[in-house]
């Protein structure tokens, strides 16, 4: 049985901006050797990991279009398309931080608030006009991309999602 409880977009809406903020007072804060440090469990440097830290939110706005389409395909279509990427693990995770690494230096310090500002933005419109309906729609998801999906992710965890992606990183940066 599916949950009929109203989706809290207040909090979901407050995690957005929270993450913005503190991605704000990070760079800041941070000095240029503090960036330049690597962070901690991952190849990146802490410049490269913040922008990682924002790619979270960039994919929401894909993710929310795959759930709008899948969902309305039969269960089983869309396990075995979710099956395809879950193969394609390995080189996935080495786009993810070759293009993490090469975006940082465009969307580097001294763009990388502005371009948050803008990415955030975008979902923080998109939650206000989802229906509930829409909100518990749901697909099958690789489960070997990234831990915070599930098997059958709804399109209220995709907007949830950066959120912990975020929390999950900031615990890996190595700022002073």
């Amino acid at each position: 049985m599916t949950d009929q409880r109203p989706v809290d977009r207040t909090a979901i809406a407050a995690d957005l901006e929270r993450a913005r903020r503190t991605l704000h007072e990070l760079l800041d804060t941070a000095s240029a050797t503090d960036l330049d440090r690597r962070s901690h469990g991952t190849r990146w440097t802490n410049e490269q990991l913040l922008f990682h830290m924002v790619f979270g939110y960039m994919v929401v706005r894909r993710l929310r279009v795959l759930v709008r389409v899948f969902s309305r395909l039969p269960d089983r279509v869309g396990q075995l398309l979710a099956r395809a990427p879950d193969a394609a693990a390995p080189v996935f995770h080495e786009i993810n931080y070759r293009g993490s690494c090469l975006a940082a230096t465009v969307f580097d310090r001294h763009r990388m608030g502005r371009h948050c500002d803008r990415v955030i933005a975008a979902p923080q419109r998109s939650l206000a006009k989802e229906t509930d309906a829409n909100l518990r729609r749901s697909m099958a998801f690789p489960g070997r991309w990234d831990p915070f999906f599930t098997n059958v992710t709804t399109l209220e965890q995709v907007y949830r999602y950066p959120g912990k992606h975020f929390d999950f990183h900031r615990e890996q940066l190595t700022l002073e």
